[in-house]
């Protein structure tokens, strides 16, 4: 499976605020309602959901549904009540191997040591057989987990995997129900203060099973309203420039930490270090050979292939490219 590219660091805008509300003002979207479905995941679109701007930028109505797991996200706009929803990589590829009217439409990025399997009573691989550990099904998490077992030739069968959901397996870690979980921060940051750390997902990318997080839309919503798919992507590129222009900015007692650590629940002055565990792309990254212009189609696919070898999907389709646009990346740009 191909990894995506960390070579560019760090250049580009200088603030989310007022920059984000301006300029857009053409894309307004007045009596349109839009349903987001998002994750408390430490990243920087955190800080314009929090001011609102996605809202001023689009002129919508936003209804932000929290979710716990990207399958719950598919499974949501599968039935329609969702538009643009926040996943990772392995339930995208389980959604377009079932053929679900979806695009890529911004990768979050590759994710690093922010989801990892930590357990305790367990020093090395071999020491996981026959202990409970947990993880969301058909997500990042269990993909990578999967993945670890196969490069450690461990038969998954010879432990118990369980499918619980982040804030379950924190309630399980606590009662002493787990012996481990592969899972993603602020639930990880929790689990590794009594547990050690087995493997994490830059581990898993170097052994050939990269992972990545992406915001996908409904391909009739964005059809029907391609001003707000647009500015979305516009605001969330800008986010994420915000942060790669001066992460120090971004210390434990900024605004920024604040209100990431007020959406996602993780503690304020762990929020630097928790950003530190993706590499984020910004807008100018997106439509690249590395992200949605190839790379995103060849990871999803071969991520595809490993779900359907484990028996998580019947089939893989010939193309994923239907399911990957550079269209609103590219829009976007246009419209800074």
């Amino acid at each position: 499976m191909p990894s995506f590219n960390r070579r560019t660091l760090f250049a580009a805008a200088a603030a989310v605020g007022l920059t984000l509300a301006s300029g857009i003002a053409s894309a307004r979207a007045e009596g349109v309602t839009v349903n987001i479905a998002w994750q408390q995941i430490v990243e920087p679109s955190r800080v314009p959901q929090a001011d609102g701007v996605y809202e001023k930028a689009t002129g919508a109505s936003i209804n932000w549904q929290k979710f716990d797991s990207g399958a719950d996200v598919i499974a949501a706009i599968a039935s329609g009540s969702v538009d643009i929803g926040y996943v990772g990589s392995s339930p995208l590829a389980a959604a377009a191997s079932r053929e679900l009217p979806i695009e890529t439409i911004y990768v979050v990025g590759l994710i690093g040591p922010s989801e990892a399997l930590a357990a305790k009573g367990v020093e090395k691989p071999e020491d996981l057989v026959g202990k409970k550990i947990a993880t969301p099904f058909v997500s990042t998490a269990h993909y990578s987990l999967l993945t670890a077992l196969k490069h450690w030739n461990i038969d998954p069968k010879s432990l118990e995997i369980l499918n619980l959901r982040p804030p379950e397996i924190a309630a399980a870690w606590e009662r002493g129900d787990i012996d481990g979980a592969y899972v993603w921060d602020p639930v990880l940051a929790e689990i590794k203060k009594s547990g050690k750390v087995i493997a994490t997902s830059s581990d898993v990318a170097a052994w050939g099973g990269p992972t990545f997080d992406a915001w996908i839309v409904r391909k009739e919503f964005a059809e029907a309203n391609p001003d707000v798919v647009k500015t979305f992507v516009k605001v969330t590129g800008e986010a994420y420039a915000a942060y790669r222009a001066d992460p120090a900015k971004w210390d434990a007692k900024s605004p920024e930490a604040e209100k990431i650590a007020r959406l996602t629940g993780a503690k304020q002055d762990e929020v630097p270090a928790l950003l530190t565990g993706y590499t984020f792309p910004t807008l100018e990254e997106q439509a690249g050979a590395d992200l949605l212009g190839g790379g995103t189609v060849k990871a999803v696919a071969a991520t595809a292939a490993f779900l359907k070898e484990q028996g998580k999907i019947p089939a893989v389709l010939a193309d994923y490219g239907p399911y990957v646009s550079t269209r609103w990346v590219t829009e976007a740009l246009a419209a800074k």
